[in-house]
């Protein structure tokens, strides 16, 4: 499900399963971090992100929602494979970029946020969408719209779910750069040569500075136990189990607020 190679001491990604949209399912992910682990043991100064061409114009549906909990447990848990691919991009030791071409949902959404660069072109589209489907979002997910994002513009993302078209995700800055389709590959060639002619470690140990001053956000413990609270109010609702339910059934969802 996943197209892997080294070249030049970069190391190049495709999502390559089609026929779910390169949903990030269990074993996609699975096989992405295999890969990022060989990265990181061949010492690849930097890593690109795409999909694999595909009709449906899709880089990622997001999350496999038919892996999803039917109800009562956490969707999104700490050790989800989801979060720990989440985690792993923003720990991997090298600049990872997101090469955009298509639309890309919910979950991979997220995974974008995590990317330290994106390079898209003008296909590209950006939902997330867990209100769509009853899901409370977790806090580091919506953390790291907020180390991207204005506080206004990560509200709209998340309140109405509605796709972000490229023109807009520029000004927005969900992207760094906005380029023709034929120039995604030269864009990116373009700055790996930049990023290359650096010192990876300088490069690798910034990298992990700003992850760590962007995470720090003090939260009391009684306000980490009420949020926890909060989101599982909804993975015990009824608008949980209907958001799914009515995914998998392919039709409109019935949210009662409860």
């Amino acid at each position: 499900m996943i197209l892997s190679e080294i070249r030049n001491n970069v190391g190049y990604l495709a999502l390559n399963n089609p026929a779910k949209l390169n949903a990030l399912s269990a074993q996609l992910v699975t096989e992405l971090m295999a890969a990022l682990e060989n990265f990181e043991a061949q010492k690849v100064r930097a890593v690109v992100l795409s999909a694999a061409p595909n009709k449906h114009n899709v880089w990622s549906a997001g999350h496999d929602i038919n892996e999803l909990p039917v109800g009562r447990r956490d969707p999104l848990g700490y050790f989800d494979h989801l979060e720990v691919l989440l985690r792993a991009i923003q720990a991997f030791p090298a600049p990872v970029i997101a090469k955009i071409h298509g639309s890309v949902w919910g979950g991979a959404c997220d995974l974008t946020m995590c990317c330290d660069i994106v390079v898209a072109d003008k296909t590209a589209t950006f939902a997330i969408t867990p209100a769509k489907l009853g899901i409370p979002y977790n806090a580091s997910g919506i953390t790291h719209f907020l180390s991207r994002l204005s506080l206004n513009v990560a509200k709209e993302m998340f309140f109405t779910a509605a796709p972000v078209d490229a023109v807009t995700a520029e000004r927005w800055m969900i992207i760094n750069h906005l380029v023709d389709e034929t120039e995604l590959d030269a864009t990116i060639d373009k700055m790996l040569a930049a990023i290359l002619k650096n010192s990876s470690l300088s490069i690798a140990i910034i990298k992990e500075q700003i992850r760590m001053l962007a995470d720090a956000r003090p939260l009391s413990p009684d306000n980490f136990e009420r949020v926890q609270g909060l989101r599982r109010a909804v993975y015990d609702s009824h608008d949980y189990a209907e958001g799914v339910q009515s995914f998998k059934e392919k039709r409109k969802p019935v949210f009662r607020g409860e």
